[in-house]
């Protein structure tokens, strides 16, 4: 069962170990775990709902308290402490696109704002309802899952967009296919969430980002069905798939989608390699993304990451012997871990492990061998529990993702550390921040940074606390000249920010495409845009 105020499911419990407590106490001080609100308290919270009846919609109270946040870390303020004050007033969940239809028109019949609702995994506060007058309806997808058409001689498959990416998976492994799209939300994250978000996966180097692989579908938008056709290219003006794209549920629900999928490769290996630093590491990864070299992956840590992953692993026997195995071998204190995927056929496997590891090498880099790598690959969805056991001995965690040109990947880097660090110095508050680029390009990279901070005595001073965080570090991602999300989307936690990267004129256009789908202002409203 999925735990209703964290991440995951709840009979899996990644504790910190002992040399994990003892780093954060060293690093942040000691904290207090707040005491966790229940259900029953937060679900008295819930209001009379505004909705009128209707067979598809549900209006109890735990149904609405479970769908009224996602991930973000306001969403886990408000679960955690039981704070939350905005519900949707109904939840429905369609079994087939003619559900979502005759929903949307009920809708707007009622005067019903609509929330699109899929895993329920959005960190950027993207299922939050806003208060006002008007009733919140939330149609939660899962109940579309199914893959409709597939063909194989062309490598499209159609799938209804509430399917998760197991589910996905699943259904194409039969076939000798996959999609390949892999988030760390994967678990639960579902085909219509990562288009509406502009979703990219951990091996994107391979598989594409999400714009790559969504071909067509349907979104069944309030004036009617908007429908995509999937061709492997087009010359014939706007490409109607980039209004779907990133747009967040503004112009509509995605109900279904077509997808370029490929052969499951018969041979996959993880390697790590060692740097001696952070220069050499982004000059080796640099090299590997501008020769164009097909690895599937390609992720490195910076030093703080790098000896904070092997803390928090729990081996400090291991640990002792891969430290004093590197230092013979010249790499020291300031090293940062690579890991690299290679997927193909046996002998690409062999040739591109060969490339990049002898790239690496030529740079100082120690190869440790497939353990690590394999490892990761067997961890990689692993990371966001770990956000329960910070938080169950008083710490939290958040992130920040932007992506830019490779001339200001450093000065990012450290724009957004010191930012951090600075915004709750004022108070007496340390942070604890890590940084890697794990999506790389001939042009640039992703930074995505990580934080871990004491929580406060209540929900309010710890809102205020992540709030001066979040600013401070979005501010120095503007400032320094990268995009405001790079694979996360916008919601209401970026939404300041946009305008620094689309200008006015692009916001206007933002709206008047939302304006033009949706006229009664009822899809997600405050999302993306105001």
């Amino acid at each position: 069962m999925r735990r209703w105020n964290g991440w995951g499911e709840q009979e899996i419990d990644h504790g910190l170990s002992d040399a994990a407590l003892a780093f954060l106490r060293e690093a942040l001080g000691d904290a207090e775990p707040p005491r966790d609100a229940t259900l029953e308290q937060v679900t008295a919270r819930a209001p009379a709902s505004r909705l009128p009846d209707h067979p598809l919609v549900r209006v109890d109270p735990k149904t609405r308290a479970l769908c009224a946040r996602g991930q973000s870390f306001p969403d886990w303020v408000d679960l955690r402490y039981g704070t939350v004050g905005s519900f949707p007033d109904g939840v429905a969940r369609p079994q087939q696109s003619a559900d979502v239809r005759a929903l949307l028109d009920y809708a707007a019949g009622c005067g019903a704002r609509v929330i699109p609702y899929g895993g329920g995994t959005s960190v950027v506060g993207h299922l939050t309802p806003q208060a006002g007058d008007a009733p919140v309806l939330t149609i939660d997808l899962r109940g579309l899952w199914r893959l409709k058409s597939l063909d194989a001689r062309s490598l499209l498959a159609t799938f209804e967009a509430g399917a998760a990416g197991p589910v996905i998976e699943d259904q194409l492994r039969p076939h000798g296919l996959l999609l390949g799209h892999f988030p760390q939300s994967y678990e639960y994250s579902t085909l219509g969430g990562w288009i509406a978000t502009r979703s990219s996966g951990q091996q994107s180097l391979r598989y594409g980002r999400i714009e790559q692989l969504f071909a067509g579908g349907r979104v069944e938008c309030p004036g009617g069905a908007l429908e995509i056709p999937a061709y492997p290219a087009t010359g014939a003006g706007t490409d109607i798939r980039e209004l779907v794209l990133g747009s967040e549920g503004r112009v509509g629900l995605i109900t279904e989608a077509t997808v370029r999928v490929t052969p499951l490769p018969p041979a996959e290996t993880f390697q790590a390699v060692f740097m001696p630093s952070w220069e050499d590491a982004v000059a080796g990864v640099r090299e590997l993304a501008q020769a164009r070299l097909p690895l599937s992956m390609l992720r490195v840590s910076n030093a703080v990451e790098t000896r904070t992953q092997l803390v928090l692993a729990g081996k400090p026997g291991v640990v002792k012997w891969l430290d004093r195995f590197l230092r013979a071998q010249g790499v020291g204190e300031g090293r940062c871990l690579v890991v690299y995927g290679c997927t193909g056929t046996k002998h690409q496997v062999r040739r591109l492990k060969r490339a990049a590891t002898g790239a690496l090498r030529r740079r100082g880099g120690v190869w440790t061998g497939g353990a690590i790598g394999n490892s990761w690959v067997k961890h990689r969805f692993r990371g966001p529990y770990f956000r329960n056991a910070l938080w169950s001995q008083g710490y939290g965690a958040d992130t920040a993702e932007t992506a830019t040109t490779w001339t200001r990947v450093t000065e990012m880097m450290e724009a957004i550390e010191a930012a951090a660090k600075e915004a709750l110095a004022v108070d007496g508050e340390r942070v604890v921040v890590f940084t890697h680029l794990s999506h790389l390009y001939p042009q640039g990279s992703s930074v995505y940074s990580t934080f871990l901070f004491r929580l406060a005595a209540d929900a309010e001073a710890t809102r205020a606390r992540w709030r001066r965080l979040k600013q401070a570090v979005s501010d120095a991602i503007v400032r320094v000249g990268g995009t405001i999300s790079h694979q996360h989307g916008v919601g209401l936690d970026h939404r300041e920010h946009l305008a620094a990267e689309k200008g006015a004129a692009g916001i206007a256009a933002i709206q008047a495409l939302a304006r033009h789908f949706d006229p009664q202002g009822m899809m997600n409203p405050g999302k993306l845009v105001p």
